[in-house]
């Protein structure tokens, strides 16, 4: 049995240990300044939120400027630790992100396709999320009459977008062109770039989704640049896409191999991936934040697992149904490197809460593929098999609230 001093004796040590760890944190935030990790926004219509991330609460100054217009945020104290400059842009009146040291803080500056009024506030922590700094900005009516906010994905010649029906939302792709910039993937034996064909295949499919009546396409990249691959989720999660499509060309160290693969996240990978989620601190935030994860961050770290797992294998579950309607109409106009979906642990799929596949439309180190895939004709056949798969899945499994799901129940 405890007796009464040895308990006293504990109490006093915890609350030295308290009284320690907190003059810790409060000798680091000023040995060290606060630290300004993040830049994230979300758009819808006219409006769009923008939060960065803080270590924490740090004293700010929000201005606009014109000619050019830009919206400035002075954080006196903070240090840039994380890069802002890859927040998708599309669908913002934001046209570019510039940081540098001001003082002992950092200057952000919005560059801005025309005015927007600005109304600031500062979050303290909740949950698992941290200190955050809130600007929402609303376009105004000349500037949205003016200068239209950038679509997410080239204006094909057609009607980029169908018309909008009452009858629900449109299902949400996310159409993921593989390597870019730095990373110029597989090169084929007549120089052919893998970063280049399969940019040019994601935009036609961009294109040819928002042409079908009940979808909307994001792409991740539209332009030669590199995208982390990590980043490439953070992408689709933001603009809440249904399913994620990467696009990928094989390759082989011998000219023989040919042929399309459609590629699921494999079992042992999702559940690798749901502990990576739980114990990484950079999915905090869309746990504590997201809709789909509130009801999680509430659960207990057991729970939580449980509740993940069933989330992946779900997920996954979607992800091989659509797959295999890909993968049938890929054979109806190339021939197959794999009769059946294969499964893998390609970072790019491992979203807990999007389904996902990454499409292998041909090998680009076979010189005959490496012809094909550089033709305006197959690449239109590739486009077209990868959207009549994914409408064919679709039909059958609707998400709730989308065109789809009510036609099917009219």
């Amino acid at each position: 049995m405890i007796d009464r001093a040895t308990r006293d004796g504990r109490r006093r040590g915890k609350r030295l240990l308290a009284c320690l760890s907190g003059a810790l944190l409060l000798w680091s935030l000023v040995a060290f300044g606060g630290e300004v990790r993040d830049l994230r926004l979300r758009s819808e219509g006219a409006k769009t939120r923008v939060v960065l991330d803080l270590s924490a609460a740090m004293s700010s100054n929000v201005f606009t400027l014109g000619g050019p217009d830009r919206l400035v945020i002075d954080l006196a104290e903070g240090q840039l630790t994380g890069d802002l400059a890859d927040a998708p842009l599309a669908g913002s009146p934001i046209t570019g992100i510039r940081t540098g040291a001001r003082g002992d803080g950092t200057r952000v500056v919005l560059d801005l396709s025309g005015p927007v009024t600005v109304e600031s506030h500062d979050l303290p922590p909740a949950g698992l999320q941290g200190q955050r700094l809130v600007l929402d900005l609303t376009a105004s009516s000349s500037a949205s009459a003016a200068s239209p906010p950038i679509p997410a994905v080239p204006a094909p010649a057609a009607p980029s977008t169908p018309p909008v029906s009452t009858g629900g939302r449109d299902i949400v792709i996310a159409v993921d062109a593989g390597h870019g910039g730095k990373d110029p993937g597989a090169t084929g034996p007549h120089g052919v770039r893998e970063k280049d064909v399969v940019l040019e295949l994601a935009r036609r499919l961009a294109r040819r989704l928002n042409q079908a009546p009940g979808f909307r396409a994001v792409l991740t990249r539209d332009r030669d640049v590199y995208v982390g691959l990590r980043r490439r989720t953070t992408i689709a999660r933001e603009h809440r896409v249904d399913f994620f499509v990467s696009i990928h060309a094989d390759a082989v160290d011998r000219p023989g191999p040919h042929g399309s693969s459609v590629y699921a996240l494999s079992t042992s990978g999702a559940s690798s991936e749901s502990a990576r989620w739980l114990a990484s601190s950079e999915n905090r935030a869309v746990i504590a934040d997201d809709e789909a994860f509130i009801a999680l961050a509430e659960q207990d770290m057991a729970t939580r697992s449980a509740l993940l797992d069933l989330s992946m294998n779900a997920t996954l579950n979607q992800s091989l149904a659509a797959g295999g309607r890909i993968l049938e109409r890929l054979g109806r106009i190339n021939d197959l490197h794999k009769p059946r979906v294969e499964q893998a642990a390609f970072v790019v799929l491992k979203s807990p809460d999007i389904p996902s596949l990454l499409v292998e439309t041909g090998f680009i180190s076979n010189p005959s593929e490496e012809r094909r895939l550089q033709s305006a004709a197959h690449q239109r056949a590739l486009v077209e098999a990868i959207v009549d798969g994914l409408r064919a899945h679709f039909r059958t499994a609707p998400p709730e609230g989308t065109l789809l799901a009510a036609s099917a129940g009219d």
